[in-house]
């Protein structure tokens, strides 16, 4: 956010929606403590959602009413956070001369943000001559919050944080790894741009049988010794699987047992997403605090389905949960895969996709022939084939993930139509 202040008029929340797509660049925010003193409800309602924000999860918020008045009688006999953020109707003279009082009962090593309604030139001037890290007129939103806070305390001069990407079956058998190793490759391979794959299913992982590799090392030591991750030890654990690609691999083993706390994988990811622009996590599909804590902190979760009824309850209620853990963020993607089982009753695209209020971002016909060939040579698909159709359709979605296109309507599309077609005859039979 540049060091200015600004307004943002009635009409700018309708562009709510453009505000959480442009917040998929901000880096989280550090462990930091917050206090908010609000006036009215409309500033204090956007600083508590976003308090919600996973860019937030480490930082504790706190919201009060009562604007500067209240905030001076607080610090009377409560320690300053490292943040407070103010709201204030006062006129600039006025404001100016309360926060003088203010002054006597913080810590001077707090940042205090003001939230005014007056868009005041000489204002602005005189509270960063004081000291105010910046000052914002109100009406705000979430995503101006969240941006305000990450451009205090997060140094722009850090390299870029890498984004991920986190697949989950709504079953298991559905395919999720072997889509989430796909697409990783498809990624590398076309864009050259580096990704880290991780397996995260440590008992029963198959990153490394796809791949075709047999690591000494991998997710394991990372997770059991969280004291010694950094980039350098990372970097050592990872196996190279194509010139762009690295594979942080489980290691497919019960000779213990993986039982983990909620923030479990949060060190190995953050450093992963230091090292490389892409990290793909392949989510086993299971429900525990790290699983739960794994998808609501990703930059982009991916639901991967078949076109059952079981499927379609375990995905909307992935959905729903999603939603209350990322409320800021954009819906997560949906792929229906091993479309026209042979005598196999499914539920149409459209049947499936509907409940759910998701577009699906690619729909992958039953090719066992195809997938049983590349996993037991260990070869990606675009290696076998790519010309193949499917190949072109994991193609589409590596272009998706990455933002260079748009989930496009299945509806009518070119392929598709024989595949629906397809499933009507099999329903027949």
């Amino acid at each position: 956010m540049s060091n200015l202040a600004y307004e943002r008029d009635e009409g700018a929340y309708a562009a709510e929606d453009a505000d959480i797509a442009s917040m998929s660049q901000m880096r989280p925010v550090p462990r930091i403590s917050i206090q908010a003193f609000c006036e009215t409800e409309s500033v204090a309602s956007p600083i508590e959602r976003a308090g919600e924000d996973r860019r937030m999860a480490k930082a504790h918020l706190k919201v009060h009413m009562g604007g500067v008045p209240t905030a001076i009688e607080f610090y009377q006999t409560a320690p300053t956070p490292n943040l407070i953020i103010l709201e204030s109707r006062a006129e600039p003279r006025a404001l100016i001369q309360s926060l003088s009082q203010l002054a006597e009962v913080c810590d001077p090593t707090s940042k205090v943000v003001i939230i005014g309604h007056y868009n005041d030139v000489w204002l602005y001037r005189e509270l960063i001559k004081n000291g105010i890290s910046e000052y914002v007129v109100a009406p705000i939103s979430m995503a101006d919050i969240v941006g305000v806070i990450s451009s205090i305390f997060v140094d722009p001069e850090q390299k870029p944080i890498g984004r991920s990407l986190a697949f989950v079956g709504a079953k298991g058998g559905v395919g999720s790894s072997t889509l989430a190793h796909n697409v990783g490759w498809a990624i590398s391979n076309l864009f050259k741009s580096e990704v880290v794959v991780a397996d995260l299913d440590l008992a029963f992982g198959t990153a490394n049988i796809n791949f075709d590799q047999d690591p000494t090392q991998g997710i394991a030591e990372a997770v059991f010794a969280p004291e010694r991750i950094d980039e350098v030890y990372l970097d050592r654990l990872l196996a190279q699987c194509a010139e762009h690609l690295s594979l942080l691999a489980a290691p497919s083993s019960l000779d213990r047992v993986y039982d983990f706390d909620a923030e479990a994988f949060s060190q190995v990811i953050d450093t992963a997403q230091r090292s490389a622009p892409l990290v793909v996590l392949d989510v086993p599909h299971v429900w525990s605090g790290w699983s739960r804590s794994v998808l609501a902190q990703a930059d982009e979760v991916v639901i991967t389905a078949t076109p059952e009824l079981a499927n379609l309850r375990n995905a909307k209620n992935l959905v729903d949960m999603l939603k209350k853990l990322r409320p800021n963020d954009p819906m997560p993607k949906l792929v229906i895969n091993q479309v026209g089982v042979p005598k196999r009753p499914e539920i149409a695209v459209a049947d499936f996709a509907d409940p759910l209020g998701i577009e699906p971002a690619a729909v992958i016909p039953f090719e066992p022939l195809f997938f049983g060939n590349a996993a037991n040579n260990g070869r990606m698909l675009g290696e076998m084939d790519a010309k193949s159709p499917i190949v072109q359709t994991v193609n589409e979605l590596a272009h998706v993930l990455t933002g260079r296109s748009e989930v496009k309507s299945k509806k009518g599309k070119p392929g598709f139509g024989n595949l629906l077609g397809r499933l009507k005859l099999s329903k027949k039979k």
